[in-house]
């Protein structure tokens, strides 16, 4: 892990995405210039390897990374890490012309990316997806539409993962990279009563969208397999994000405790105020220990199915539970755009539904800690 590059990105959440995050939380829309800067920084290329122009880190960095983003914006470093995770993948599959043609552009922050799984009628049961890919003499022609997308509103490029058999067949799911910006493509922002803006929140239309023969970069019979690792890493790293959001909700009401008086006395010094934050502070450092365990085994290439699924389910909860006592203590001060609560509130609700949603990873885990028959 570099501690020096996670210094820097600390840096960066602090002084340059924490003051604009207030105003992304009441709809206002990420200045560019901040992704571009991010990615002067490698965020978007922390594990793209260095002979592809990016800085070749491990994931626990990117996870640690991650976290310390969320704490400025949950929505922001989730759409930094979504283009980040197309770059990877770009750089680790995808053919020569493909990765000249578009990793530059995704390093250097000049367009975004998106994985897109979500439909209209399905969510985690990804084996339904209805998207469509045809193969033809010329290439592949796919047609459906994908929703509720992180960058879908404005990502320039995406792997879409497409039916090339029957509905309901896990083994007919290919990978393509399909730019968004071609004939057929229609992009269009979501939004709603939590603001979307800083996820870029999005779907779109796939009508007739013709490819070339590469841009199958997963085929039939790998990509389900594919996509349920990637999944483990991901539903590590918005653990780890989770717990990130209530780190800096803590530090921000242990700060405000200093300072503010209730009845001539600080709020630190309430016993009954003390023992409500001491609570947080138990259950956010339970929730990382569970979160490192999940982390350690991605990063060794270990069976992580297990542990990233109770990790995203353990740190959720802190994060739905403990963040809305954190507000209370800090009374309706915590309201001002200024502090990070009402946002990271939304941020952990968004986390619930994000790369696999919680009633889901509940009979996961029950299954996979089922005793077996003897």
């Amino acid at each position: 892990m570099s501690q020096a590059f996670l210094d820097q990105v600390a840096r960066f959440a602090l002084d340059e995405v924490t003051p604009p995050a207030a105003q992304w939380s009441m709809g206002a829309d990420p200045d560019p210039a901040l992704v571009q800067r991010a990615a002067e920084l490698g965020i978007l290329g922390m594990q793209v390897g260095q002979d592809f122009g990016g800085r070749g880190m491990d994931f626990a960095t990117r996870a640690q990374a991650c976290a310390l983003l969320a704490g400025a914006d949950f929505g922001f470093a989730m759409s930094l890490v979504n283009t980040h995770n197309i770059a990877l993948r770009l750089a680790e599959i995808a053919p020569e012309r493909i990765t000249r043609r578009y990793l530059p552009d995704l390093l250097a922050g000049r367009i975004s990316a998106c994985t897109s799984l979500t439909e209209p009628t399905t969510g985690s049961d990804f084996a339904a997806v209805t998207t469509t890919a045809r193969k033809t003499a010329a290439g592949w022609v796919l047609n459906g539409e994908k929703i509720w997308i992180i960058n879908g509103r404005h990502a320039a490029v995406s792997i879409v993962y497409a039916q090339c058999k029957t509905v309901g067949d896990s083994s007919g799911i290919g990978a393509f990279l399909v730019d968004l910006t071609a004939p057929g493509v229609a992009r269009y922002a979501i939004d709603a009563g939590f603001a979307q803006t800083s996820l870029g929140t999005g779907g779109f239309t796939l009508d007739t969208v013709t490819l070339e023969p590469d841009a199958l970069l997963i085929p039939p019979g790998s990509a389900f397999k594919a996509i349920l690792t990637e999944i483990n890493a991901a539903r590590t790293y918005v653990a780890a994000m989770c717990n990130g959001m209530v780190r800096s909700a803590v530090g921000c009401v242990r700060s405000y405790g200093t300072q503010r008086l209730s009845f001539g006395k600080p709020l630190n010094t309430i016993p009954s105020w003390q023992t409500s934050l001491t609570g947080a502070e138990v259950a956010l450092e339970a929730s990382v220990a569970c979160t490192q365990r999940a982390i350690d085994l991605v990063a060794a290439g270990a069976d992580a199915q297990l542990a990233a699924a109770q990790a995203k389910i353990m740190a959720v909860a802190c994060a739905q539970t403990q963040l809305p006592e954190l507000l209370q203590l800090m009374g309706a001060e915590g309201l001002r755009p200024g502090h990070p609560f009402t946002r990271h509130i939304a941020g952990a609700h968004i986390a619930g539904f994000t790369d696999g949603a919680t009633n889901i990873l509940k009979e996961r885990v029950a299954r996979l800690t089922a005793p077996r028959e003897a």
